[in-house]
């Protein structure tokens, strides 16, 4: 079978982005805005309410332009990735570890579920706005909780809904898991043709690759000027009470997140039996550059160059591990939502109980697969999981303003996840040669 070349070769077009530091411009780019937020917010007294707003609405603009820029190209370059992992791979290959991905993937989701329900369950960061009144409702109003609906009875539809009758209403609607879905079963499909009937397809999906890496490498350009702007708005906006209990919230879900990457490097000590300080070591290009752009999806190109040439990874591995890791394997994600579910049913003064806990668990894990790997992606679901657990959505206009900042570091988080996943994998279905280069790599550091 004719195979795509492989992904990490594009990482060209993000290259200039690593060498001239975007990490460091993005952290400028935050304080900066904090500082100018502070001061357009009308409690200061410097600049009129009218003002402030119309301006917040001016810094939000680059921010916007990114996001819309990043998820118009998302799609077909993750229908392009999962192509090209799907073909460098034999389909024995993909039969003997396809399931134990997807088990593994959901493994990982249920440990950071755990780590995020305890942290917030000992930490409570929702008590502090509940003590200021909560959050209101649209009538003005402090909520109480609804029934929750019984998941358990609808696990059959779900199962038969994963396949998409239509999967351009999929693609149109960015329903993310039927478009995996889709495009696993037409990757699938391609290996299955001879070489001259496949081979026009291929150079396509190469040519899509290419093409969505070069948009992606143009609103890399914006991101700075994104992280400005959307730090400068949330701060003109909101109140110092507020901000205050949300930089608590806020940092419950760092430490959790900050659990989890340990849980990944007990992984890495125990089942590859590698020093988890030189893996990360290795993975701080993607980290930092996932990080600046909250987008596990753009940074593909450089996970997949990483793993291969600085972890020792078949390209075979992850071509196939990372793209399907950057769709469903969201572990820092879920540990948002499910901190962010907790911490407003806190801040609405709404007592879960454990079924309550439960069914929360369930609905993180199914709704984390299908969070699209773009910024603002957990929020967009997010809102899902309230309903789903009876708990008003209104609040979530404020965690909205503060998911830029908290985006990057839950996306750092994702990426870490996904090369965890392709050292695991390789180590039991990779090339034996290529833990050899990393092994004399990691001698070299």
């Amino acid at each position: 079978m004719l195979k795509i070349r492989p992904l990490n070769n594009l990482s060209v077009h993000l290259d200039h982005l690593i060498k001239g530091r975007l990490w460091l411009k993005v952290i400028i780019g935050l304080i900066l805005g904090a500082v100018l937020g502070m001061f357009l917010n009308p409690s200061a007294g410097f600049v009129s309410e009218s003002f402030s707003l119309s301006l917040a609405n001016w810094l939000d603009l680059p921010g916007q332009v990114f996001m819309r820029l990043v998820q118009m190209i998302m799609i077909p370059l993750i229908f392009a990735s999962i192509i090209s992992g799907i073909v460098g791979n034999s389909s024995d290959n993909l039969k003997t570890f396809g399931l134990k991905l997807l088990l593994y993937f959901v493994f990982t989701t249920a440990v950071s579920i755990i780590i995020g329900l305890t942290v917030t369950l000992i930490m409570k960061p929702g008590e502090y706005i509940f003590k200021l009144g909560g959050f209101p409702n649209n009538s003005g109003e402090i909520s109480v909780a609804k029934e929750v609906p019984n998941l358990m009875e609808n696990i059959p539809d779900t199962i038969s809904n994963l396949i998409p009758n239509n999967p351009l209403e999929s693609i149109l609607t960015g329903e993310m898991l039927g478009v995996v879905i889709f495009t696993i079963i037409i990757g699938v499909a391609i290996t299955q043709l001879n070489n001259k009937t496949a081979k026009p397809i291929i150079r396509f999906t190469e040519a899509v690759q290419k093409i969505c890496m070069i948009v992606v490498s143009w609103a890399m350009i914006l991101i700075p000027y994104a992280v400005f702007g959307l730090m400068a708005a949330l701060l003109s906006r909101t109140g110092l009470d507020i901000f205050l209990g949300l930089g608590y919230y806020m940092l419950v879900v760092i430490i959790g997140l900050l659990l989890l990457i340990s849980f990944y490097l007990l992984m890495v000590l125990l089942v590859v039996k590698k020093n988890p300080l030189k893996f990360l070591q290795a993975i701080k290009e993607p980290q930092l550059l996932a990080f600046s752009t909250a987008s596990s999806a753009a940074v593909m190109p450089i996970s997949m160059k990483t793993a291969d040439e600085k972890l020792g990874v078949s390209s075979n591995i992850s071509d196939f591990v990372i793209p399907i890791g950057a769709t469903i394997n969201m572990d820092g994600t879920a540990l948002f939502q499910c901190v962010t579910t907790i911490f407003m049913a806190q801040a609405y003064g709404i007592e879960l109980s454990l079924i309550n806990l439960v069914l929360i668990t369930f609905t993180v894990v199914a709704a984390s697969i299908g969070t699209p790997a773009i910024p603002g992606g957990g929020v967009i679901i997010l809102a899902s999981v309230l309903q789903g657990a009876g708990i008003p959505i209104d609040g979530l206009i404020v965690i909205v303003g503060i998911d830029r900042i908290l985006g990057m570091f839950r996306t750092a988080v994702n990426v870490t996840g996904d090369l965890v996943a392709c050292m695991i994998f390789n180590k039991f279905y990779g090339v034996v040669s290529n833990v050899k280069t990393f092994a004399k790599k990691v001698s070299k550091t």
